[in-house]
């Protein structure tokens, strides 16, 4: 059987993409902080209805979404920056929030992740503004996701906690299973997979409730990596499969590639090697047919270890330089050392 902390190194990558399109916040305040966030934005009311102001900022905030789609993402923050001016002249909280929202993801993208945090809560502070509840989950909920990415678990949970609270006041199912669905990635990240399991299966209920199937696929996901963490592997596999399966059918391939990566490492993990190899090229060909290189540089890797740990050495050196020409490619330098690192490793022992 494959080494056990491997396999959670692996996980540790499909957690990290499974939550969000934010990235990681470099130095995220207080999350006390947010409690200040009305005193911190300062937007005048104007019960004055600019039409015409109002269509120029839906402009902008569509022009914004085009740019990022095309990966202009200076672009957005321009366009997103003319829209928030607008907003904030008229008094349109909602577009407001929606805008400092849009800011705040585009901000983490880049990298500026004070930025980030800060549009984010300003994003918040116009829901509160408005005494707007559903709005406000979510932008709490992002705030966790960002908090949650530099290893601030307490601060995490203590963001998603609330953003629970509130989803239950108001009876959002959908708010609901988001927070609960988050709480569990706290407890996953903090090593915690017991707990995560309870948190996940309960957002899987909600999820199910309100036929969501892509919040169900995702969190079947994030079970099967609990599961598999948790040496519950049949569980594991039964919950990647109906990923799989889900995936396919509301055509989502981040989670089609995250299931199938799941189950190569579940049969991984209890030896089925033949089912781990049809696995694996199912992922590999899957991450190749998607130009997605990361993806199928993790699958290289596996491939190679799986052959190194089965003996097959001549298989193994393979995929350890195709890996490592994929690493290159990708100018990532210390995945590309380490992967040498391996490479001379079965050079050396080969005959």
């Amino acid at each position: 059987m494959a080494n056990h902390s491997r396999l959670l190194t692996s996980l540790s990558g499909i957690i990290a993409l499974a939550f969000i399109p934010l990235v990681m916040l470099a130095s995220p305040m207080a999350w006390g902080q947010t409690r200040s966030i009305d005193q911190q934005l300062a937007i005048p009311l104007d019960n004055r209805s600019d039409r015409r102001a109002r269509n120029r900022a839906d402009f902008f905030l569509e022009q914004s979404e085009l740019a990022k789609q095309s990966g202009n993402l200076n672009e957005a923050i321009a366009y997103l920056s003319q829209a928030g001016e607008i907003y904030q002249q008229i008094g349109d909280f909602e577009g407001l929030g929606k805008t400092y929202n849009s800011l705040g993801q585009t901000y983490a993208k880049l990298g500026r992740y004070q930025d980030a945090e800060r549009a984010l809560r300003r994003g918040l502070g116009a829901a509160r503004s408005q005494q707007s509840f559903q709005p406000q989950i979510y932008s709490i909920n992002n705030i966790g996701i960002l908090l949650l990415q530099t290893r601030n678990l307490k601060a995490a949970q203590e963001a998603f906690t609330e953003a629970l609270t509130i989803s239950r006041t108001i009876k959002d199912d959908d708010g609901e299973g988001l927070s609960l669905n988050n709480l569990g990635l706290v407890a996953a990240q903090g090593g915690n997979y017991p707990e995560a399991i309870k948190w996940y299966e309960a957002a899987l209920v909600l999820r199910r409730r309100s036929r969501d199937k892509l919040g169900e696929t995702n969190i079947r996901n994030n079970l099967g990596d609990a599961y598999l963490a948790a040496r519950r592997e049949k569980d594991a596999l039964y919950s990647y499969r109906i990923a799989q399966i889900l995936a396919e059918k509301v055509d989502n391939v981040f989670n089609q590639i995250r299931a199938i990566k799941g189950i190569a490492l579940t049969h991984i993990a209890t030896g089925k090697n033949r089912q781990a190899v049809k696995a694996l090229k199912e992922y590999l060909a899957l991450a190749q047919e998607q130009n997605n290189r990361r993806e199928e540089l993790v699958a290289l890797k596996l491939f190679a270890q799986l052959y190194q740990d089965t003996g097959n050495l001549l298989e193994a050196r393979a995929f350890y330089e195709k890996a490592i020409a994929v690493a290159h490619a990708l100018g990532d330098i210390q995945e590309e050392t380490l992967l040498m690192s391996d490479l001379a490793q079965i050079i050396y022992v080969s005959p």
